[in-house]
């Protein structure tokens, strides 16, 4: 499936894309020209920049202008002439020249460059009285020390600048503003802009993030000011499509002549022709409210006390910017407000029939949206009407499903703050925080991103939810807060144990505002939560902590919610701990990182699967790669490989017995070819969350959480039904099905043979849209859900995506004939790409000592020489029998990181007491080779052979009960050719 070649954004980005784009003029140089006295009294005396600074900020408005300041006319004049400005304001009194004299010069030079008169004096000048007779002054403004008044003269020219196209490419809505009084217009526009700033971002959505409400504050509406009846006119006929509400004084100028009832015939004018659009007509005389009435006009008295929240009042209730409030036709509110879309659409599947008439019939819901920025959605509610409907209740079915729609796509691929007040549970994609995602969030974010903006995937695969569970990221600075709050940075230097450290970190004091909206989000959550470690280089490209971190699953079915929100703190301490466990420690000093540079964000994500009795878990979890590093028969290198089980994943990525096929060719299954193949390689064991309504004390180990389950016991359970066939002992056969007597076996033959769940060809076209969005081979953890409740349908969950580096694209390695012949280790399973000659030390598992029961043993034993050895800073090559890193003991050697951090290259051997196949899909595999540690298989199937008695005869350094370490006179020759998967050691 190839990816859409479209920019990575959603429906919903493609909004915000749009959003960036308006306002693209903006006013970021302003030249002042005025007398040393005036500059002066607005500077030192008004402090006028810093007071402009500051009153940006406090708006949360984009970046202030600068000013430079010029006390001639002349002076401005070679200004300009050396740089371009964005506006000029100047001071009526000028030592050489007039203002309307200087504006009119500029005009010469610049015509569209808005030139501002400010006056601080109160007394009118003639320019002031009649500015059609300053042609080189565009406004006058009166400066009464407010820097309010800076604000708008400067808002209130880019809305001009920007208009045409804003409303053009997005249908940004239009405010218009009727006032020819310089007095007047000083006092009521800095209120205007103000209001409506604070109510633009009053009702921005909670859900979104903090760069996406910066960015919908450009899609405010603009003001739009008019000085005349005629300008106002044609403002109004040439927005019109645009146009949210009309401001307008009484008296002003028409035809060139003071008319006392032009406000009142423009108003008029305007209802007759948009009978829905509200109007406000302001005046300094309290009668003329009468004729506001008339024309069914709110009114506000110019010299009222009570300006500014008469306004206010004029937005939040007429031109939408507050609550939706309900109302019958006689405007009786019914006792019901939506602050917000969920609460919109909820409310609007029970309101009377009259009162969602009434709304309709006026164009309330689209203006209420108008005022939210939601232009598409209003676009689209505005012309719909009861005509288009065989009935009101379709009318209202549709109204509400298309608000549902736009409210759930609008969230998607959006890494939204969690805000207790309003927080839509729709949402894929919350974060606590300011700080880092952390890498494994970054790519959780990046595929929900991607999986959006390739929509037609899920059309493919129809009946099926493709998903990212609901994720609450808890970012970098909650660590940060954590950790220096209670001191706890010396950790990373110390060297005690992981228990140890885990109480530390369990006995400290977590930060009140991350409890706090903890604890509002588990108010609403009430399902099982898989508690993740995201620090800032896990899932990295080249250095990858996969793994290392602890996760902890947690039932959250307690009905104390502080009990459970304890439980959670608990969880996230610990997670929190791992960051300065010996494992990451060891790891990070291999790779030449500080640990007490790392920081960890956590992941809250909701735990994919079904109850079955007390037992909690999902039908399959595996893990995909899009590289197979150990092709079979028609397997090829870059068609990949997928490792699933039963249950958790935890089964998966710990290396234990598990199914692994090629996406390609789900049916061929080198592990399972005879019966007895299937009989010894299948899963006999699987996690679970065992679900007891209460809240178990958690510990260092993550796995004490989890329930260890036989796959026998859940044979009346749903997913072994689906997943198993039956061992017949009389025939020596294996049904694929679980309607006869026998032995169940998990071999997923319905999903892999049959198709019932197309899993293959789902993974298949994932891997190829993730490897083709990272640029390099992906690796993902997944789980299916097959018993998904009631009517919902299956589901198939991403839970993680990261690079794989374990390919070096490095030089060409040539190994020859005679090499091959020569060598005292060959294989055709190798990992990397390499020449070594570092390692003259070899630790191995004496073939004769080793005891499968004993492989915990053993593990301690290469510990202890692996110490030795890095203190000694000397490399060494590993050899012993089956899966390094496996978390079953049965099936190799388990060994942690900190127990071999100083392996250069290992050696899986085979041995008759235990069989084993390859580990691609663990963490420990994906961290030896991200570090480009050469794994070598000895396969004798494969044509590989290891000289045990060239090994055996050599002296001992150390001879152990189960492991000798020997070292060389001179270091080995590695040579792995990564093109071909083959390696020799001379």
């Amino acid at each position: 499936m190839a990816l859409t070649k479209k920019p990575y954004f959603n429906d919903s980005d493609s909004r915000f894309k749009l959003f960036h784009e308006l306002m693209a003029r903006k006013v970021s140089d302003i030249l002042l020209v005025s007398t040393p006295y005036d500059a002066w009294i607005m500077e030192d005396d008004c402090r006028l920049s810093e007071r402009v600074v500051n009153e940006y900020r406090g708006l949360n408005l984009s970046q202030p202008p600068r000013m430079t300041w010029v006390s001639t006319a002349e002076e401005a004049l070679a200004a300009l002439d050396r740089k371009p400005f964005d506006m000029v304001i100047t001071m009526p009194r000028l030592s050489d020249m007039g203002a309307a004299a200087l504006g009119h010069k500029i005009k010469k030079k610049a015509p569209d460059l808005p030139v501002i008169l400010l006056s601080h004096d109160t007394i009118p000048s003639p320019e002031m009285i009649e500015p059609d007779n300053a042609p080189g002054i565009d406004r006058t403004f009166v400066w009464s020390g407010n820097t309010d008044i800076l604000v708008a003269l400067i808002k209130s020219a880019e809305d001009r600048m920007n208009v045409a196209k804003d409303t053009a490419s997005a249908g940004v809505r239009v405010i218009l503003f009727v006032e020819d009084s310089p007095y007047y217009l000083s006092s009521l526009l800095p209120i205007l802009y103000r209001e409506l700033v604070c109510q633009t971002q009053a009702v921005m959505e909670g859900t979104l993030n903090e760069e996406h409400r910066l960015v919908t504050m450009r899609a405010r509406p603009k003001i739009l000011v008019a000085g005349n009846y005629e300008e106002a006119l044609s403002l109004y006929e040439e927005y019109e499509a645009f146009v949210l509400g009309v401001i307008s004084d009484v008296r002003f100028s028409r035809n060139g002549v003071m008319d006392d009832t032009a406000g009142v015939d423009f108003l008029r004018h305007v209802r007759t022709q948009r009978f829905g659009i509200p109007l406000l007509l302001v005046s300094s005389e309290p009668a003329n409210a009468a004729k506001a009435a008339m024309l069914s006009a709110a009114f506000v008295d110019k010299n009222s006390d009570t300006l500014h929240q008469d306004v206010r009042l004029f937005f939040k209730v007429y031109l939408g910017f507050g609550d939706f409030v309900f109302r019958m036709p006689d405007g009786t509110e019914i006792g019901c407000r939506a602050s917000n879309l969920k609460a919109l659409e909820q409310h609007l599947a029970t309101i009377p029939e009259a009162s969602f008439r009434y709304h309709c019939n006026r164009n309330d819901f689209s203006r209420w949206l108008f005022a939210r920025t939601e232009m598409g959605l209003a676009a689209q509610v505005r012309p719909i009407n009861d005509d288009d409907f065989t009935d009101l209740e379709s009318h209202r079915r549709h109204l509400i499903e298309i608000i549902a729609d736009r409210r759930k796509r609008r969230q998607k691929g959006i890494v939204a703050d969690f805000e207790t007040a309003g927080a839509d549970f729709d949402t894929e994609f919350f974060k606590i925080g300011k700080g880092s995602l952390g890498g494994k969030a970054r790519g959780l974010a990046f595929i929900t991103s991607l999986l959006k903006q390739n929509n037609d995937f899920s059309q493919r695969y129809e009946g099926i939810d493709i998903v990212v569970p609901q994720t609450l990221v808890i970012t970098t600075d909650g660590f940060e807060s954590f950790v220096e709050d209670n001191q706890l940075r010396y950790l990373s230097k110390t060297d005690l144990p992981d228990e140890q450290i885990a109480d530390i970190f369990v006995n400290s004091r977590f930060p009140e505002w991350i409890e706090a909206k903890l604890r509002d989000y588990l108010a609403q959550v009430t399902y099982p939560l898989a508690i993740r470690s995201s620090s800032l280089l896990e899932d990295a490209q080249f250095r990858a902590y996969a793994g290392l971190y602890r996760t902890y699953m947690i039932t959250n079915d307690c009905p104390d919610l502080e009990r459970r929100l304890d439980h959670l703190i608990q969880a996230i301490k610990l997670v929190y701990a791992s960051t300065y466990y010996q494992g990451p420690k060891a790891f990070s000093k291999r790779v030449g990182h500080r640990t007490e540079e790392e920081q960890m964000a956590v992941i809250i994500q909701k735990l994919m699967g079904s109850r079955y009795g007390d037992s909690f878990y999902p039908a399959i979890s595996g893990v995909a790669q899009s590289h197979n590093y150990y092709p079979f028969a028609r397997m090829k290198s870059e068609e990949g490989i997928v490792t699933i089980a039963m249950g958790l994943g935890k089964t998966v990525v710990e290396g234990e017995k598990t199914l692994r096929f090629s996406p390609c060719h789900p049916q061929l299954l080198p592990q399972r070819s005879t019966v007895e193949d299937i009989l010894e390689n299948a899963q006999r064991h699987f996690y679970a969350l065992k679900m007891e309504g209460c809240c178990h004390s958690l510990a260092a180990n993550d796995a004490a959480s989890l329930w260890h389950r036989d796959v026998a016991d859940a044979e009346d359970e749903l997913p072994l039904q689906l997943l198993a066939s039956t061992y017949v002992p009389d025939e020596h056969r294996i049904r694929d099905t679980v309607h006869i007597p026998g032995m169940r076996v998990l071999t997923f033959a319905h999903i892999l043979k049959y198709n019932e769940f197309p899993l293959a060809a789902i993974i298949k076209d994932l891997l190829k849209l993730g490897e083709q969005g990272m640029g390099c081979p992906v690796e993902m953890e997944f789980s299916v859900n097959l018993a998904a409740q009631g009517s919902l349908p299956p589901q198939f969950a991403f839970l993680q995506i990261r690079p794989m580096t374990a390919r070096a694209e490095l030089e060409q390695v040539n190994i020859s004939t005679e090499e091959i012949e020569n060598a005292r280790c060959f294989s055709e399973m190798a990992l990397g790409n390499a020449v070594k000659q570092d390692m003259a030390d070899i630790i191995f598992v004496k073939p004769e000592a080793f005891d499968p029961g004993k492989t915990t043993l053993i593990a301690s034993e290469i510990a202890k020489l692996n110490a030795t050895l890095v203190n000694e800073q000397r490399k060494y090559l590993l050899v012993g029998p089956g899966r390094w890193g496996s978390a079953d003991r049965w099936l190799g050697i388990p060994v942690n990181w900190s127990d071999i951090s100083g392996v250069g290259a290992m050696i899986e051997t085979e041995s008759d007491k235990l069989v084993a196949e390859p580990s691609q899909g663990s963490h420990f595999f994906h961290n030896i080779t991200t570090l480009g540690i050469n794994y070598i298989t000895v396969s004798k199937a494969s044509g590989g052979r290891l000289d045990w008695d060239w090994l055996m005869s050599l002296p001992r350094q150390s001879d152990l009960t189960f492991v000798a370490h020997l070292r060389l006179e001179a270091p080995v020759t590695l040579k792995v050719d990564g093109r071909r998967s083959r390696c020799v050691i001379i």
